[in-house]
């Protein structure tokens, strides 16, 4: 199963890239080969100041090795050995007008002394954090992500929805980062979903991620926008570095098992603002973001 999933989202990552590469018409994704010492690596791949892209990563890693003491702790083991393996993507449109977006698909296996498997698991999703808030794009945004959810179970979309909305929410502001989308963890072997369903469910979504996001650039990209709204952008962005530092347990794994930091920083845009006690105007399109944060809603 590890080896079938990491070469899927190789394959993912050469489709995304090159999609995104045509979206753009300008930069080119850097890339990046890197090893851990203590086990595995990765292929980190980055745009920058790009026509429609400000900054963004399609990285994977798939890394193994002695399970740190601090995440045995986590998952209550000892003397526990792992191989994790995902694909991560963040993008941090120029334009104020078009939504940053994340995504995520990960696999993991913790081994015994014996190297027997003793637990696996499938994890992901994607989100939309827009800046500007036009209905339409979040109704697409979650419309895909129903389709891709309802080929596999009619339940999963509303609880993957549901767990997105309580994942990205910033207790320190009381707000979520963005509007949601899916986030799913801990997708073990059960009942009525064995590995194998998983792995189609979890690679569904990733086949999803363009036809989640691409339409919505497009629509947006050339729409013309003032200081104000950039500046507006730059504070907002503040708040998902906030998210990213503080509660993303993807960042903190990644820091906690001596993951490339490079590759697990590059989700952080490049150009930022904290303005102190900055609130928008009442009545204003900054503000009814704002409260469609604070009380997330069901877009379908």
């Amino acid at each position: 199963m590890k080896d079938k999933f990491y070469k899927y989202i190789q394959e993912l990552q050469d489709t995304i890239t090159t999609a995104l590469e045509i979206v753009d018409g300008k930069a080119k994704f850097q890339e990046d080969i890197w090893k851990r010492p203590e086990g595995g690596g990765g292929r980190t791949r980055v745009i920058e100041n790009g026509n429609v892209f400000e900054k963004g990563g399609v990285n994977i890693s798939g890394v193994h090795g002695k399970l740190p003491e601090s995440m045995q702790n986590y998952f209550g083991v000892k003397d526990a050995n792992f191989f994790a393996c995902g694909l991560s993507l963040v993008l941090h449109p120029k334009n104020p007008m078009v939504p940053t977006v994340h995504a995520n698909l990960r696999y993991f296996e913790m081994y015994d002394k014996e190297d027997n498997i003793v637990d696996q698991w499938f994890g992901g999703g994607q989100d939309l954090t827009p800046y500007y808030l036009f209905n339409e794009d979040a109704v697409h945004f979650h419309n895909t992500c129903k389709t891709a959810c309802d080929k596999h179970n009619a339940e999963f979309y509303k609880t993957y929805k549901k767990k997105c909305d309580t994942y990205f929410w910033n207790t320190h502001r009381n707000e979520a980062r963005g509007i949601g989308g899916l986030f799913f963890d801990y997708c073990k072997d059960i009942e009525n979903m064995n590995m194998e369903n998983w792995y189609n469910f979890t690679t569904e979504v990733g086949n999803s991620f363009l036809e989640s996001y691409v339409p919505i650039v497009e629509k947006r990209k050339d729409l013309t926008f003032t200081e104000d709204q950039k500046n507006w952008q730059e504070i907002r962005r503040g708040r998902y570095v906030e998210f990213n530092l503080v509660h993303d347990k993807g960042t903190l794994f990644g820091l906690k098992t001596n993951g490339r930091i490079e590759s697990i920083l590059m989700s952080l845009p490049p150009h930022v603002q904290w303005v102190y006690n900055h609130t928008p105007e009442e009545g204003s399109e900054e503000d009814r973001l704002i409260k469609v944060l604070q009380n997330p809603i069901d877009w379908i």
